[in-house]
């Protein structure tokens, strides 16, 4: 028979001898809770936060807030190159000398020279703002802004009367006409809605130029034309150049732009029109300034509108197409809408 009580019994609990037994509980009796600072020495420690002590040969530890942040990507700006900045400034310059060149040429029964320069550029417009924002159906916008062109130049050449009304019908139709060839493919069906907006720039770009040829069918007209696409091309020039030279302050990193080449650029293009207005008849300095102001400012905020759109879309990952549709689009923007400025200032100002 086991003893009744242990053989512990009796031991006074300060002893100073060990026991010889074993070391766990004695038999019998359930094992006695354990308490004090052993037992809550986990919980601290998955309690803790904060800081670690720097460990001995490496580096210390984040804490757990730091470790759950992301660092943020930054995005590198984009480099100024001045070889593009140049050439592109060069195409400004040799378009807007076309295009007031053209206005010499028409007169009261023979527009049709002019009508077929315009005509051109306007091909080159769609060439490349077809091929920067690739619409859906790119084939099908781009051959009925061809149309929506062709159309638009003939009812300004043979209109009764000098106006913007019939360029407006031509320009709906195209715009019906692109959205409804695209509604055809059930391909392109979804992303309608998305290229409403580029469909719609293109086609009122094109029909835009045309109102350069109703512009030249009214008085003073070819001298509105030569004092405000004078003013706009000098606009764009000096603003490429200075970015080629100067390109601060900078817009956006995304934008190689700079601020100093749009604001010389549109003084130095409201400057010259009055110049010119000095010499030419039914014009003075003053409304030849009022006039190229509006269309100088008109063209190289055209032309910057442009660059951010394009940044726009390389920053949404769309794949840059076709190099030089995507530098020819700022100064053919820039000339599409100072076209309609250019017929609106002569109407209502001179």
């Amino acid at each position: 028979m086991f003893p009744s009580t242990s053989r512990d019994s009796g031991r006074e609990p300060w002893a100073d001898d060990p026991s010889t037994g074993p070391s766990g509980p004695a038999r019998g009796y359930p094992p006695a809770p354990r308490t004090g600072p052993a037992e809550e020495e986990p919980a601290e420690r998955r309690e803790r936060k904060g800081p670690r002590r720097l460990r001995k040969g490496g580096p210390g530890r984040r804490s757990d807030d730091d470790a759950d942040e992301s660092p943020e990507e930054e995005t590198p700006p984009v480099e100024f190159r001045r070889p593009l900045a140049l050439t592109v400034a060069g195409f400004a310059a040799l378009l807007g000398t076309g295009l007031v060149l053209g206005a010499q040429t028409a007169g009261p029964g023979h527009r049709l020279p002019f009508a077929v320069i315009i005509f051109g550029v306007q091909m080159l417009y769609v060439l490349a703002w077809t091929m920067a924002m690739r619409p859906p159906a790119l084939l099908v916008v781009a051959l009925v802004s061809a149309g929506a062109a062709a159309l638009a130049d003939v009812a300004a050449v043979q209109s009764d009367v000098a106006g913007l009304a019939p360029l407006g019908y031509a320009a709906v139709a195209g715009l019906v006409l692109g959205v409804l060839g695209q509604l055809v493919r059930r391909v392109d069906r979804v992303r309608v809605t998305d290229s409403l907006g580029g469909t719609l720039l293109i086609v009122v770009g094109v029909v835009a130029f045309a109102s350069l040829i109703v512009l030249s069918r009214i008085p003073k007209g070819t001298q509105a034309i030569t004092v405000c696409l004078t003013a706009a091309g000098v606009a764009l020039l000096v603003a490429r150049l200075t970015d080629a030279v100067a390109p601060w302050p900078r817009l956006a990193p995304q934008v190689p732009r700079g601020a100093a080449g749009v604001v010389v650029g549109a003084m130095l293009g409201t400057l010259t029109s009055a110049v010119l207005g000095s010499y030419l008849v039914g014009f003075t300095p003053t409304s030849a300034a009022l006039v190229g102001v509006v269309t100088a400012a008109t063209a190289v905020l055209a032309d910057l509108a442009v660059g951010y759109a394009e940044a726009g879309r390389l920053m949404a990952g769309e794949a840059p197409t076709m190099w030089v549709a995507r530098h020819m689009q700022g100064p053919l923007g820039g000339f599409a809408l100072a076209a309609p400025a250019a017929y609106a200032m002569c109407v209502l100002f001179l």
